[in-house]
């Protein structure tokens, strides 16, 4: 990887993850060193997993799932909103509350996933820039 910025994403298989294989389809490219893990729901992504990636080298994750009220389980994005939300002031403690990131994207929206991949990776960028 050219710059040594790893961010994992978790997207959802309905939304998110279609997403991102129509910005492949567009050849809409978005910065080297994200992966992309494909989950059945974004409510799937246990804290614990994120934390594990977290610490075990990746500079940051996000969850990607679909809007509220559009998730194909009903309220999985609801409960994914809670717990990002109660994760995100875990790792404030840490400082590490800006390296986790919880986006809304549907299937038709390629290119906000790719802007909402690409600022995320400028401001990791940044931040690792600066120290």
């Amino acid at each position: 990887m050219e710059s040594g910025i790893n961010i994992v994403g978790f997207a959802c298989s309905y939304c998110a993850y279609k997403a991102s294989e129509m910005a492949g389809s567009l050849r809409l490219k978005y910065p080297e060193g994200v992966v992309i893990v494909q989950v059945p729901c974004s409510s799937r992504v246990d804290p614990a997993l994120i934390i594990k990636t977290l610490f075990e080298g990746a500079d940051a994750v996000f969850v990607a799932g679909c809007h509220p009220g559009d998730c194909h389980f009903i309220k999985g994005n609801y409960y994914t909103r809670r717990r990002i939300y109660a994760l995100k002031e875990m790792l404030d403690a840490f400082s590490m509350k800006g390296r986790l990131k919880l986006f809304w994207i549907s299937a038709s929206e390629a290119r906000r996933f790719v802007e909402k991949v690409q600022e995320m990776y400028s401001q990791i960028k940044k931040e690792k820039d600066e120290g």
